[in-house]
């Protein structure tokens, strides 16, 4: 008894460790149901009619609210994943840490979650929830919530919005509020800190000062999590189509910058002004918010090519030529690059990128034909523009690229015969091929 007295007149740190149920009805929110997408809708409804309870949940609330429409639709509700998963024949229950239940309606996949309860949850020695498969209530599914905005629960049968945690109010003051004590969220699962940093530069919300307050202790915690999961996580914040405003952001609230090698990149670029990594962000952010494809392989190319081009001219300043030098830096950095996280296939499209850099300044003869028939060209093209338009390339080579690729076949002869003559007269004699030595001739043991 008492210490449910204490609770009532002590609040916890952030004021939001208590819940409050509010219902916001439609004539508020002005969400119709005509707003989810159709699988979204199937699935609410389909749980419905079997009789359990169910809502779209989260960032798809978030966003609708907001005005924006969303990627992807999640569900929540009080069926467990085997009874989800009787419900829907194209389905699958995935996860280690929490099930969930991916149901596919057409080409959509919808991620159904059961409400997640209170009760024992097993934590490492640092405090990270490590399994969570306890099911509860909406309430108490609503407190283990990361932030404010993320906890509310949309009823398209109704038409109504539930809120415990004055989500709506934090939405329309766009202000970014954790649930819960702020530095026991982050401890938990530290991964809550580049959520915090992605979320408020996507949406452009300040962090409530609570919520930051703990950031930079915590941020270091980050080291000890799985690397593929830290990874993905770098991958929202770089395609979230708001790149530049996450550097901001991760300056601002004080993120370490010996996380990640990545993170570390990309800290590093955002304290040099316009680069190679702020402009292919920048680019990337553009591309992203205009719906086109970017390519991920491309993009981390950019944003490592300082840390290469460092390795390249050093060895260089060692005398190596200019491709055997660049191929060595690709070898230092792929054995620093195996803790990463990073998939073979991102991995591969950097290094074939990286690696055509220094073939573009063989304009001569035949190698520019065989250079721009190489799969990768366009990429290593795009690079090179980048590379020159922030110093790293020569930008009268990349005029030339520009000009030869849109030529037809007799100008690129000519383009390339031009090359051939240029590089003869400006260097003397032209360099002779060499002759491989001829054998010597075994001398006979035999008397003749």
């Amino acid at each position: 008894m008492l210490k449910k007295w204490l609770h009532k007149v002590l609040p916890g740190k952030s004021g939001r460790t208590r819940a409050h149920k509010e219902v916001v009805p439609f004539a508020e929110h002005r969400i119709s149901a005509d707003m989810l997408s159709f699988a979204a809708e199937k699935v609410v409804r389909r749980l419905h009619n079997e009789g359990f309870e169910a809502y779209v949940v989260g960032g798809a609330v978030r966003d609708l609210l907001l005005g924006i429409e969303p990627k992807d639709f999640d569900v929540a509700t009080d069926a467990t994943p085997e009874q989800v998963r009787k419900i829907f024949r194209r389905s699958r229950i995935i996860g280690r840490r929490f099930q969930i239940v991916h149901v596919m309606v057409g080409p959509e996949t919808i991620e159904v979650t059961t409400f997640r309860g209170g009760g024992k949850v097993q934590h490492n020695e640092h405090g990270r929830i490590m399994k969570d498969n306890t099911y509860g209530s909406m309430e108490e599914d609503a407190m283990r919530r990361d932030f404010t905005c993320n906890a509310l629960y949309y009823d398209p049968i109704r038409q109504q919005i539930t809120d415990f945690h004055h989500g709506v109010a934090d939405i329309r003051a766009r202000r970014l509020v954790m649930i819960g004590d702020p530095a026991a969220r982050y401890q938990e699962d530290p991964v809550r800190v580049l959520r915090a940093v992605r979320l408020s530069a996507k949406l452009g919300f300040e962090v409530e000062r609570e919520t930051a307050a703990p950031v930079a202790e915590y941020a270091g915690r980050l080291k000890q999590e799985p690397v593929a999961r830290l990874f993905d996580e770098i991958m929202k914040l770089l395609f979230s189509g708001h790149a530049l405003q996450c550097l901001t952001q991760l300056e601002r609230l004080g993120v370490a910058a010996d996380i990640h090698p990545i993170l570390t990149a990309l800290q590093q670029a955002g304290k040099g002004g316009q680069n190679i990594v702020t402009l292919a962000l920048r680019n990337t952010d553009e591309r992203l918010r205009a719906d086109k494809s970017v390519s991920v392989g491309f993009v981390l190319a950019a944003v490592m090519w300082p840390q290469l081009e460092n390795y390249w001219q050093r060895n260089l300043a060692a005398g190596l030529k200019p491709t055997p030098a660049l191929t060595q830096a690709v070898n230092e950095l792929r054995d620093i690059e195996k803790g990463w996280g990073l998939p073979q296939r991102f991995s591969a499209t950097m290094r074939e990128i990286w690696q055509l850099q220094p073939q573009f300044a063989n304009r001569r003869g035949a190698r520019p034909h065989r250079l721009i028939a190489q799969p990768r060209f366009r990429a290593a093209y795009d690079f090179l523009l980048l590379r020159a338009e922030t110093g790293s390339a020569d930008p009268d080579l990349a005029q030339w690229w520009t000009a030869f690729q849109h030529a037809d076949d007799e100008t690129r002869l000519l383009m390339s015969a031009k090359q051939e003559q240029e590089s003869g007269g400006e260097g003397g004699e032209k360099r002779k091929r060499r002759r491989k030595p001829r054998k010597k001739k075994e001398s006979s043991n035999h008397a003749v």
